[in-house]
């Protein structure tokens, strides 16, 4: 049986929930809220590291070859016997490919491969991802195309708000800046929940400004926090 993904408590849920549903009662417009551990593996960026610790291993010891050889020669106390052209190039190569090796074992630990990530690469994997959950979950999947997606990435710090035609036609991702400060503000504070109610909370107040409450609106989406 597969282990319940948890990121966040249930007093998170209930308060998160609440806040949908609190937002929701003032505008026809759908907000979706889904909480991640991560947004990608990050596999190319250890590769790319991998193969630059790689590379200047072995450039370094294509620049000094003198030094390294004679590290070599005493290493095995003078009674190594002299290389040759191609067995030091295959040398060479050998530890570049156990450099290649170990940084990639070193970067299996998840924390420094992030903290290597260049900050551009995580916001782009993270949107990527919000936008790819709001095409499967929630765009055009209400009557008025006013579907809104909360999308929060806890180990990346970051999160995104993706709108479906209606809203991005009247509201600009400039808008929302509010509501993401509040959410990423709390969520370095270990606080996550919090963070994304308050940033619901914001969120409706924008989209009842443009999209007030009809009386023959159903709720078409689901308000619970949605872990993934």
């Amino acid at each position: 049986m597969p282990r319940k993904i948890s990121h966040v408590s249930e007093a998170d849920h209930d308060l998160v929930t609440a806040a949908v549903a609190a937002a929701e009662t003032h505008t026809s417009g759908e907000i979706v809220t889904v909480v991640a551990g991560r947004s990608n593996d990050y596999d190319d960026v250890a590769l790319v590291w991998a193969s630059i610790i790689a590379f200047l291993a072995m450039s370094v010891i294509a620049l000094f070859p003198d030094f390294y050889q004679g590290l070599y020669y005493r290493v095995t106390g003078g009674w190594g016997h002299e290389l040759t052209a191609n067995e030091w190039l295959g040398t060479v190569i050998a530890v570049g490919v156990l450099k290649w090796i170990g940084m990639w074992l070193i970067l299996l630990w998840r924390p420094l491969r992030m903290a290597l990530t260049p900050r551009t690469i995580l916001a782009q994997r993270v949107r990527a991802r919000a936008v790819d959950l709001f095409k499967v979950g929630t765009e055009a999947k209400t009557l008025g195309r006013t579907g809104v997606l909360l999308y929060l990435s806890l180990k990346e710090h970051r999160a995104d708000i993706v709108a479906d035609e209606a809203i991005a036609a009247k509201v600009t991702a400039e808008v929302w800046g509010d509501a993401m400060a509040a959410l990423v503000e709390r969520v370095r504070a270990g606080r996550p929940g919090e963070g994304m109610a308050e940033a619901v909370r914001q969120m409706g107040i924008v989209l009842a400004e443009h999209f007030p409450k009809s009386d023959d609106n159903p709720n078409e989406l689901p308000d619970r926090l949605i872990e993934l």
